[in-house]
């Protein structure tokens, strides 16, 4: 029930109308009985820094963000976290005697099933505040789970693979290696690495003609273009004639969630490849930036992916 005490959270983008956002946050709102409500605020790129102003002032405890802003808002905040600072983007504000801080939850988000398909032990990154759980400097494995010999490949060089980089050394990768179809761009991102508070050694581009000899060394294939999302699900980044050279168990992570499997996933799986679509992400990103608004050890996720899954009619 709103009342004259709720407290506001949100989410900024343009175009905002289709988010999920709101519905997966508001379903762990109302399970936890919290007096708050989130809901969706189209921002135009012009009017950023006037509703980071307006948002001061009608007393906004956080938001999320989408496209356009995640770049945008980086010099309109207080504080950003080193993780934000590494992926060159925020999505999530939350509010302190500082100001407007934000952080980036995406690299959290992508890496929970990652660790749960794996059973890995790898310790959390701390998105909120200035500090990492892992020091910078030490973006090793993690005893449950041997990524040391592991080839990640990334489709596509974006704002979205800039998590999956980050996320892919935080595991500890022994290869990274991103697809992209701009050599300029790709020379662009390279570089960006080199000069981040968080290198990536590991980190090597390549134009799309590659593709498929590296498709056979990968052990994680991770797509993080808009080929194949709808309204065009029968489109996959991958040939078939390249997807076929994926290896048996090896895991095809499309960060689409709708469709829900992906046509990229479908081939995959037919060739004995693991899944994982970006639904999942979608909610550990969310469920991320809740604990920081709500400053809670934990919120119910189970809840939040239900609510997911029930509006794109999964179950």
């Amino acid at each position: 029930m709103i009342k004259g005490t709720t407290k506001l959270l949100g989410v900024i983008g343009d175009p905002i109308a289709h988010s999920l956002s709101p519905a997966m946050h508001n379903a762990a709102i109302s399970h936890l009985g919290v007096d708050f409500v989130y809901l969706a605020f189209p921002v135009k790129p012009e009017d950023l820094k006037a509703a980071l102003l307006g948002f001061g002032a009608i007393g906004l405890r956080g938001f999320s963000i989408t496209i356009p802003h995640k770049q945008a808002i980086l010099p309109l905040l207080s504080e950003v976290s080193p993780i934000a600072r590494a992926i060159g983007a925020v999505n999530t504000v939350y509010l302190t005697d500082k100001g407007w801080c934000g952080t980036n939850t995406d690299v959290e988000g992508f890496l929970a099933p990652l660790r749960s398909r794996a059973g890995t032990g790898a310790p959390p990154l701390q998105t909120g505040g200035n500090s990492l759980k892992v020091p910078l400097g030490d973006l090793g494995g993690s005893p449950g789970s041997d990524w040391s010999q592991k080839v990640a490949v990334i489709l596509g060089n974006g704002g979205a693979a800039r998590a999956v980089v980050a996320g892919c050394a935080q595991l500890g990768c022994a290869e990274i290696h991103v697809v992209g179809r701009n050599e300029q761009n790709l020379a662009e991102f390279q570089q960006s690495w080199v000069d981040s508070p968080m290198p990536v050694k590991s980190l090597r581009v390549h134009t799309w003609d590659n593709l498929s000899s590296l498709i056979s060394q990968a052990d994680l294939l991770v797509n993080t273009t808009p080929v194949g999302m709808y309204p065009q699900g029968e489109m996959s980044p991958v040939p078939v004639g390249a997807i076929d050279r994926i290896s048996v168990g090896a895991i095809v992570y499309d960060l689409i969630y709708n469709p829900n499997p992906t046509q990229l996933l479908k081939d995959a799986q037919l060739r004995g490849a693991q899944a994982i679509d970006g639904l999942e992400m979608l909610v550990q990103q969310g469920a991320a930036a809740l604990k920081i608004w709500l400053d809670k050890d934990s919120v119910p996720v189970d809840v939040m992916r239900h609510a997911l899954r029930k509006h794109l009619g999964l179950s």
